[in-house]
């Protein structure tokens, strides 16, 4: 979710309903080293209470001194570890999805960031993915260093790091987390597309919760959904065009607020395919929005949409965002499946490199 869940799409969302809402994934040697990029992505809108942010980091000591950081110098009141991102430049140096097979450097880093926040009773929880491939699985032996490394909770995400994003995600597994571990809860991820997969994941897994990616993208309103169907209200958000476009420009302006009008516009470009998505607006309208440059300027647009079309039904439980198609190979530091130690490993991590899991 880099690029998405900056300040302005969280506040967006909380307006919408119940729930944490967590930084795009910044690095832990870039906080450190203080870098630019890094800085300019921690960021929190002024009505952001509890302020959560997700932590990518490879070395053990980088990760407690951005934990401490981000507790002591930001007010953060949550941080999760990233251990599930399946990018290849992320992988390649055994970051994100690829470093839970080393389990004793996966239990030092978890160690020292519970370790550097508790001074400040900050929880600390990690998201993970089932391993590497089908051959490789890494999750059930994190369930476990997770509960003796002191962290919160620990989410799954239910597929592996050669799946990506295709496919469907294994409920299954995230299951058999649950029966695995008894002293943290776990948080379920995957295919959240509707609020009742959120109910029959928590219902078929004994998830303690859910995790939403993908399926927020374009669809703020999810959260007042699940908000609804957790509190056991029947609520389906069913926005017309005229709602969504009023939530557009609601994220627009937004982001225009923490960003100044020229970027938050093009910020807000990314978006547009995913906010009408299954909606009759012609390629014309969706190419002069992706192009919008001002507030003025997507208004006009805005207003030659139809109002009153209804959402598209088709739409529901249908995937959104990126997908592609597993991977015949995870690219990994060469020599990585010798062992599952990796004490005393030292990996470069980029202090700028950025993405999101």
């Amino acid at each position: 979710m880099a690029g998405i869940t900056n300040a302005a799409y969280r506040r967006l969302c909380a307006e919408q309903g119940a729930g944490l809402y967590v930084c795009e994934m910044i690095t832990s040697r870039g906080l450190v080293e203080r870098d630019e990029t890094t800085m300019s992505m921690l960021v929190f809108d002024e009505l952001e209470t509890t302020r959560s942010v997700q932590l990518y980091g490879t070395d053990p000591v980088y990760v407690a001194k951005a934990t401490e950081i981000l507790c002591g110098e930001y007010g953060v009141a949550h941080v999760d570890l990233n251990f599930g991102c399946p990018v290849p430049k992320v992988t390649r140096k055994g970051g994100g999805g690829a470093l839970p097979w080393k389990r004793n450097l996966l239990g030092q880093i978890l160690e020292h960031a519970v370790a550097a926040a508790a001074p400040y009773d900050v929880p600390v929880t990690m998201k993970t993915r089932k391993g590497l491939d089908e051959d490789h699985l890494t999750y059930l032996d994190a369930g476990r260093i997770a509960e003796d490394a002191g962290c919160a909770a620990i989410a799954l995400h239910g597929r592996t790091v050669a799946q990506a994003y295709s496919g469907a995600a294994d409920w299954d597994a995230i299951a058999a987390l649950v029966a695995h571990v008894d002293r943290i809860p776990v948080l379920g991820n995957g295919d959240i597309w509707e609020a009742a997969d959120a109910l029959r994941m928590v219902e078929q897994t004994g998830a303690a919760g859910v995790v939403v990616g993908r399926g927020c993208l374009g669809r703020p309103w999810l959260f007042r959904d699940l908000a609804a169907a957790f509190a056991g209200d029947d609520v389906k958000t069913l926005p017309t065009l005229g709602e969504v476009a009023a939530m557009m420009r609601r994220h627009a302006e937004l982001l225009c607020e923490h960003m100044g009008e020229e970027r938050g516009c093009k910020e807000f470009r990314k978006h547009v395919t995913w906010y009408l998505k299954g909606f009759a607006a012609g390629g014309p309208m969706r190419r002069s929005l992706g192009l919008v440059d001002s507030l003025a300027a997507l208004d006009g647009l805005l207003a030659e949409l139809d109002a009153d079309e209804p959402f598209p039904v088709s739409e529901l439980g249908s995937p959104r965002g990126r997908q592609g198609s597993p991977r015949d190979r995870v690219v990994l530091p060469e020599g990585w499946l010798d062992d599952t130690d990796g004490t005393g490993v030292v990996l470069r991590e980029d202090a700028a490199e950025t993405t999101g899991g």
